[in-house]
């Protein structure tokens, strides 16, 4: 055994599940020359579902070790904090926990979150290699290493300039509002906390990405020949997606709606089902819930749907972590479910996506464009329509619309509802319309590429050997 490889997500089910995936791929490569251990860090406001998971994955995956740093003491006057104050709170635990391990085995590389950036002091003090893992893609990564020059080439926040377009390297010309919500205020803590990982990703021994080279190769190339850091090196980039869901890490609860959902897709014509599902944290209002279910059934298309009980009134606020089972009866349109019984499947709060993705019956997936969910749909050869909620997923809309093309997008009014009639369509289209064959077509080949990355001479299994290597030689 030549090492440790410790890992240190944040807790949240997107960040959690790639990298539980790559702890499992190097173990599947390497494993006798690396152990895996992950540091777990909770905080006060972790996800209900992110915390489930966790607990189901230490208890089923023994090849992996996971160390639980100490719990943060409560102050009744500050009870949560940013989640990088939380993070800069688990230091000490951190230096800790690193020290530990130092004692039997050479920490080889300590393999960082983006949002666990405190921790790169520690690691920097202690003298051990700091990867980053991005569990986005490539054009997330663009977001971070560019902001810092946006930042010095304005003094507004981007809420003063909404439709200022910026351009950043590899990716199209987007408007100010299509950047994430969070830093959006630039005097926000979050804004200078993403600041902060901007210019601590060029301090890092590499950068590890969710994403494969053919899907995002012009993006990748900008990144990779310097344009994003224009000032200083770029350190190593290292493209080993897709890593996306294992279907064996899921937690026994939902096998109920696993079977009810493969049972009913079993029954309907290849091809022929929209799969309509929005992440972890997605959530609408009761109105737009009403849009949607109105423009499913005046498209009279099969339909698969995942609904969440509303929070909010507010058409523009659409993520909650914690989630209540909804009143399908009072959510929806009077008789909505009966109607469309023959045709559609309404599923409560969650469904087993991986599967459903990739089952026969599924023809087109409508998407938040959160990374997993993109990556799932690329590897299961599934178009999509493009509805982003929150976080970089507008950007992720621009660059799966205008440049990868294996989407169309979902517009949405000023005052951010989208209609029926929009729902209608643009469903209508995927399924039915030239346009929609072509990005059938054009998916199913990436999907080819996908599969390909893997073999002997793809390109992600050449990335993973390259970056296993620099583990050593250091």
């Amino acid at each position: 055994m030549e090492g440790t490889i410790v890992l240190y997500p944040m807790i949240g089910m997107g960040h959690l599940v790639s990298t539980m995936e790559l702890g499992n791929l190097i173990l599947r490569h390497y494993h006798n020359r690396f152990s895996v251990t992950v540091l777990i860090g909770e905080g006060p406001q972790d996800p209900p579902d992110a915390t489930a998971f966790l607990h189901h994955i230490s208890e089923t995956t023994h090849s992996i070790t996971f160390l639980h740093l100490p719990s943060l003491p409560t102050n009744p006057a500050s009870p949560n904090g940013t989640l990088t104050q939380i993070i800069r709170l688990h230091n000490p635990n951190v230096r800790q926990a690193l020290q530990t391990i130092s004692e039997t085995s050479i920490v080889r590389a300590f393999v960082i979150d983006m949002f666990t950036t405190p921790a790169l002091t520690v690691a920097s003090e202690l003298g051990i290699p700091t990867y980053y893992f991005l569990t986005g893609g490539a054009v997330l990564l663009s977001f971070f290493l560019y902001l810092p020059i946006i930042h010095n080439q304005t003094t507004k926040s981007f809420k003063e300039i909404p439709t200022t377009h910026f351009q950043f390297p590899g990716l199209p010309s987007m408007p100010a509002s299509y950047l994430p919500e969070e830093v959006q205020d630039r005097e926000h803590q979050f804004y200078l906390d993403v600041l902060d990982i901007g210019l601590n990703l060029r301090r890092s021994k590499g950068i590890l990405t969710n994403t494969f080279e053919c899907l995002e190769s012009t993006l990748i190339k900008a990144i990779t020949d310097g344009l994003c850091v224009p000032d200083a090196p770029t350190p190593p980039v290292y493209c080993i997606g897709p890593l996306i869901a294992s279907p064996k890490n899921r937690s026994g609860e939902g096998d109920e709606a696993v079977h009810h959902c493969l049972s009913w897709l079993d029954a309907q014509p290849s091809e022929s089902v929209v799969f309509l599902c929005f992440g972890s944290g997605g959530v609408f209002s009761a109105k737009q819930v009403r849009e949607i279910a109105i423009g499913l059934e005046r498209s009279g298309q099969r339909f698969l749907w995942v609904v969440r009980q509303p929070v909010s009134e507010d058409n523009n606020k659409h993520l909650a972590w914690e989630h209540k089972d909804p009143d399908l009866e009072t959510l929806l349109p009077q008789g909505f479910l009966d109607r469309n019984k023959e045709r559609g499947l309404v599923v409560k709060s969650w469904a087993p996506q991986v599967e459903v993705l990739n089952h026969e019956s599924v023809g087109g997936f409508v998407t938040h464009c959160g990374w997993n969910s993109v990556l799932e749909a690329v590897c299961a050869g599934v178009p999509m329509v493009a509805w982003p909620l929150y976080a970089e997923q507008r950007m992720n809309k621009a660059f799966l619309v205008e440049e990868m093309k294996f989407a169309m997008p979902m517009e949405e009014s000023e005052d951010g509802l989208v209609s029926a009639a929009e729902v209608e369509k643009r469903v209508t289209a995927l399924m039915e319309s030239k346009e929609g064959s072509v990005l059938r077509e054009r998916s199913r080949k990436m999907k080819q590429e996908a599969t390909a990355v893997w073999s002997e001479c793809g390109s992600s299994l050449i990335a993973f050997r390259k970056l296993a290597e620099s583990w050593v030689i250091q």
